[in-house]
């Protein structure tokens, strides 16, 4: 799951990995509300966009719609899976150590991968805002 907003190298670099360690991907892109709630603006590029933008990558077989509170939890209920991909930035948050702990009671995992610390959608607004 994320927004994927302002697309970059270390997106497809993080979709790329993940691919590598799985058969099937399904990506979840959080809505316009959830961006808007958790990041305190709205993305620069819809929902609906961002879906074409990544159903477009090789390696994504599926993207869906998260609309609500993105539980990794909730959403293995929803739609199980083997494995949840994330920047290694979320790695350590006593969080997401608690719903790894979870998801592997029910034989899933967390993988994290390494953080593409030389870009993201924050350098990117920063840069076109002139900040």
């Amino acid at each position: 799951m994320g927004v994927f907003d302002l697309f970059h190298i270390g997106h497809l670099r993080l979709i790329e990995r993940a691919k590598a360690e799985c058969d099937f991907l399904r990506v979840g892109l959080l809505s316009d509300e959830l961006v808007m709630h958790f990041k305190q603006h709205a993305p620069v590029i819809p929902l609906e966009e961002r879906m074409q933008i990544v159903e477009a990558i090789r390696y994504v077989d599926e993207v869906v719609a998260i609309d609500d509170t993105p539980s990794r939890i909730e959403e293995w209920h929803r739609r199980p899976f083997d494995c949840f991909f994330s920047g290694d930035d979320y790695e350590g948050n006593a969080y997401w150590e608690w719903e790894r702990t979870e998801l592997r009671k029910l034989g899933a995992d967390i993988r994290f991968f390494p953080y593409t610390k030389e870009q993201s959608s924050t350098k990117i607004r920063k840069t076109i805002e002139g900040n």
